[in-house]
């Protein structure tokens, strides 16, 4: 099982406005593949970036396939775990999580 890993350097945000560039370029991807989103220099998320990376995460399910997220800021990983995400898209946990659709209801209730 190959897992690709993206990194985009020239977004350090992930807010309204830039989420469509994240999804334009991964959801293709994660149709086809496993694929980690490295955060390491995404230094703000809003409800627009959180969103995106649901979508993704939604997408990869439905199609057979992993998406996890590694290295997000402490920001970053705060709101990660505010909104009880972490434990959905931190790729530590990708492992773990057999059954997608299971666990984003989890995570939603």
């Amino acid at each position: 099982m190959t897992i690709q890993i993206f990194a985009f350097n020239e977004i350090t945000e992930l807010v309204r406005g830039n989420e469509q560039q994240l999804l334009e370029r991964l959801q293709p991807l994660v149709r086809r593949q496993h694929v980690t989103l490295d955060l390491e220099n995404i230094e703000r998320i809003d409800a627009a970036g959180l969103a995106a990376l649901i979508t993704l995460y939604c997408d990869a399910c439905q199609a057979g396939y992993r998406f996890a997220i590694e290295n997000p800021s402490q920001h970053v990983r705060e709101i990660l775990a505010i909104v009880g995400l972490d434990k959905l898209l931190m790729s530590q946990n990708a492992d773990e999580i057999s059954y997608c659709g299971q666990q984003l209801q989890e995570t939603a209730a």
